[in-house]
């Protein structure tokens, strides 16, 4: 049995199949363009694989997550060009007729992080997956289930306590302004410096200030879910920031919890690329719709 995997993402759209044991057979990558072009792609490729038995759609949104919603399946307002009130799900199942689960990018990614954790042996029942780049996203899954009815959780928009040296930056959100995706995602670094971030030094204090913020979003994901692992993923973070997220969520976190076991293993970078975690998740959830006979929403 094959099993299906669509993600779009801001520039392009991945197609995959994999078996039933979540191996990935075979993948393509082409554009992201107008919807027309977008899912003339899509439906060709699926047309020449006839044993596909379901499929995993994963997309940038804002999605319409809630079932009983007549947009269910939509892309409703985006930012992106001719993108916004895009039926999604339902032009995919009238043409490609087999049950799907549809969720968010991010949803997509954590789930995926959960099922390679029990391919490998080291199940980790209850994770948090942040990612942060050109915005703030996250992924809960919690007994192998995601969390979040009317759609993904919004850890991107918590307020943060502000650091003292960053006190009068305003932040680059266009509804809260200084919540944590307005200080730490990548449109802040060309409003702080009128430059990328990939242009700032690691050694400019900016990183030690972003720690800071990231670390507050792990210590709220901590009291308020108590997973076993914090993930955190996106452009903005690599091995050196992860250290400084762990070194501030311990100086902040001041041993009110003890996480189980080591730090470095409770906050952690992705284990694969967002790319393939999100086909791993995506034909997982997949296999749920095929099993079900019904479409699954995430």
């Amino acid at each position: 049995m094959l099993l299906g995997s669509i993600e779009l993402r801001d520039h392009n759209v991945t197609c995959a199949v994999s078996d039933n044991q979540i191996n990935i057979k075979d993948k393509v990558e082409f554009p992201l363009s107008t919807p027309n072009e977008t899912f003339k792609n899509i439906i060709n490729y699926f047309k020449n694989i006839p044993d596909v038995k379901a499929i995993g759609i994963s997309s940038f949104g804002p999605l319409e997550l809630r079932p009983y919603s007549a947009k269910y399946g939509y892309i409703t307002d985006s930012s992106r060009p001719n993108w916004s009130n895009v039926n999604l799900l339902g032009t995919l199942k009238h043409y490609l007729k087999v049950p799907m689960a549809f969720t968010t990018d991010v949803n997509s990614t954590a789930y995926g992080e959960y099922i390679a954790s029990i391919l490998n042996n080291k199940p980790v029942m209850s994770l948090v997956y942040i990612t942060i780049s050109k915005g703030v996203g996250a992924g809960i899954v919690n007994d192998g289930e995601l969390i979040g009815y009317k759609g993904s959780p919004e850890i991107g928009h918590i307020y943060p306590k502000r650091h003292p040296k960053d006190q009068t930056f305003k932040g680059t959100c266009p509804y809260q302004g200084d919540c944590l995706e307005g200080l730490v995602a990548e449109p802040a670094f060309p409003a702080r410096f009128n430059k990328s971030y990939q242009e700032v030094s690691m050694f400019n204090p900016i990183w030690d200030i972003v720690a800071y913020y990231i670390a507050q979003a792990a210590i709220q994901s901590t009291l308020l879910i108590r997973p076993q692992k914090i993930i955190i993923g996106g452009d903005i973070v690599n091995k050196i920031e992860i250290e400084k997220i762990r070194n501030e969520f311990k100086k902040l976190m001041n041993d009110y919890i003890k996480v189980d076991g080591n730090l470095d293993d409770y906050i952690t970078l992705p284990s694969n690329s967002s790319n393939k975690l999100s086909i791993i998740g995506n034909t997982s959830l997949a296999k749920k719709a095929y099993y079900a006979n019904d479409d699954v929403y995430a």
